[in-house]
């Protein structure tokens, strides 16, 4: 593949574009999942924002946004270079690559990016995820109290400072949730989204960059909704993680039961509807986004 500099520069933007779009969501997400009583469960997303709204104004609902930049601004950047790289690597194995026949099916503005099999994208997106998601843990968990309502941050280096002076334990804090949510997610995503892109063109091959990117767009839409209905569950338990600092939220297993005792099957599926309108959209902004940057740069 070309310049990685690229590559980071297309995923930072892709970051930036649906951060700053899409943090209501992930807000409103949090304050969703943090919660484990029976009140808590019939809390609805227009109470959740009406609780916002009468508390912090408008601005309430972008809280977090600074926290959110600088965990998913490099991450998305990281991430989406570093499987685009993972994935060059691939396609020069026999295992991974697909079928020069297959390949020449695709139109010259369908995508920049390397072709795999099935296999090879399940493999290259959740290893890739996974890694970075470790990586970057400590910006995931000054994310996720930021949004909380739980803690009384004024700032991100004050709350960051909290953090690191709990240990090294604690930056680590929800790790196996989110790595047992990332892998499948990803895997799941990236075989997709490079199915539906593949079928979609072999049924209107696209023509110029601009319908590449619908085309991009609505695939990782599609893509991402699949992804996020298969892996929310461990969402939530990551969230609880995070946020909370009772006992019982101590421990992956520790947490699932807690989860169990006190919401049942639905505490699972708290904030759902918010992560997967989330999920959906910033799919879609963040890789026809990238995409057509690449493609603009190269083309």
């Amino acid at each position: 593949m070309k310049n990685v500099g690229q590559q980071m520069t297309s995923g930072a933007l892709s970051g930036l574009a649906s951060t700053i779009a899409l943090q209501p969501f992930d807000l409103l997400k949090t304050r969703l999942q943090q919660g484990d009583s029976a009140k808590h469960s019939n809390i609805s997303i227009l109470q959740a924002t009406r609780n916002v709204l009468d508390s912090n104004g408008i601005r309430g609902l972008w809280r977090g946004t600074a926290a959110s930049l600088i965990r998913n601004v490099p991450g998305v950047a990281l991430y989406m270079t570093s499987l685009t790289q993972l994935r060059s690597v691939m396609a020069s194995s026999r295992y991974f690559t697909v079928p020069v026949t297959q390949d020449r099916l695709h139109s010259s503005h369908d995508s920049v990016l390397p072709k795999l099999t099935n296999t090879g994208n399940l493999v290259a997106g959740a290893s890739t995820r996974v890694a970075v998601g470790f990586f970057l843990n400590p910006l995931t968990l000054l994310k996720a109290r930021f949004e909380s309502n739980i803690y009384a941050y004024q700032t991100l280096s004050g709350a960051f400072v909290s953090i690191v002076r709990s240990g090294p334990a604690e930056l680590l804090r929800g790790v196996s949730a989110a790595s047992l949510r990332d892998a499948p997610y990803a895997g799941i995503f990236v075989v997709f989204y490079e199915s539906f892109k593949r079928n979609a063109s072999m049924i209107v091959s696209p023509t110029s960059n601009s319908q590449s990117s619908m085309l991009h767009s609505a695939s990782a839409a599609a893509a991402g909704a699949l992804a996020t209905l298969a892996t929310h569950p461990f969402d939530v338990v990551k969230t609880k993680l995070q946020v909370r600092t009772e006992n019982q939220y101590h421990g992956f297993l520790s947490t699932v039961k807690t989860i169990w005792k006190h919401r049942g099957i639905r505490g699972y599926f708290d904030g759902a509807s918010l992560r997967l309108s989330r999920k959906v959209l910033s799919s879609a902004i963040g890789w026809a986004v990238y995409e057509f940057v690449l493609m603009a740069i190269w083309t």
